[in-house]
């Protein structure tokens, strides 16, 4: 028997398995993917055991069912009879964008507990941000997967209806920032400065943003103003981005993945 199992091992799923190892021995990690080769290269680079999808269904006690939410019915109608067959207990982690809980336990045909993730990539290097909720579980439960997966980052409890929103702004927010990195760097470097260099130093100044509003704790306005010298370049700046609806944009990019996630899930 294994505590973890992974069913799915693409960008999401791959990257919750690479956590799993920082916390839990990868003798009880087990892997399992539509296409094996890749399971079979990530349990071989991990230590891990590697299986089907049946197999994790039947060894497992956190099952993680990672594969995108238009595969999720074929996928849990395929271990659904290795569900039922069990007599211990078992937890179903899902982490299908826009699918709630009972919509998993509808598809794989039982009240199973269900413990809903919405993570983000960032988890592979341990700063990821884990919304959760639960439905049917027991006490300890969460507490027992967010202890084995500890080093996947940050986990926030969030209530179900909120779901939709925490798996966007944690889940999407990323390549959001990806892009402003990059936008960043195409300007210093139309202004003379190397590629490598103005990515290093774009990604080092959103990273050092962000730790300071977190260790400061003032309203991100106040945080903003407080580098607009009157009269200065950063206040240029920022103008630039206003002109170009660059908030409301932001805002709208959110909003609208929101509707697309909901989308996602029926």
């Amino acid at each position: 028997m294994y505590l973890l199992g992974f069913i799915g091992v693409g960008n999401m799923g791959g990257a919750m398995a690479r956590a799993a190892g920082t916390a839990t021995a990868p003798s009880d990690v087990i892997v399992a993917n539509r296409t094996p080769a890749k399971a079979e290269a990530l349990a071989q680079e991990l230590g891990y055991a590697v299986g089907t999808a049946e197999d994790v269904a039947a060894q497992a006690k956190y099952i993680f069912l990672g594969v995108k939410p238009k595969d999720m019915p074929g996928m849990l109608t395929s271990i659904a009879p290795a569900l039922a067959a069990r007599t211990d207990r078992f937890v179903l982690v899902s982490l299908a964008a826009g699918m709630d809980c009972a919509r998993v336990q509808e598809l794989a045909g039982g009240a199973y507990p269900v413990i809903r993730l919405c993570p983000n990539t960032p988890v592979a290097v341990g700063k990821g941000l884990i919304a959760w909720c639960e439905k049917d579980t027991e006490a300890g439960d969460a507490e027992a997967l967010t202890a084995a997966m500890a080093g996947a980052g940050t986990w926030d409890p969030c209530p179900e209806h909120l779901m939709d929103v925490a798996g966007t702004i944690g889940g999407c927010t990323p390549a959001f920032a990806y892009m402003f990195i990059e936008a960043l760097s195409d300007g210093a470097v139309a202004c003379g400065m190397p590629r490598a260099q103005a990515m290093r130093y774009a990604a080092r100044a959103v990273e050092g943003a962000a730790a300071l509003y977190q260790a400061d704790g003032r309203h991100p306005g106040a945080l903003k103003d407080a580098v607009c010298s009157p009269g200065g370049s950063t206040i240029q700046g920022v103008l630039t981005l206003e002109r170009s609806a660059f908030r409301a944009a932001a805002a709208d990019a959110v909003i609208d993945a929101v509707e697309k996630t909901k989308v996602m899930g029926k």
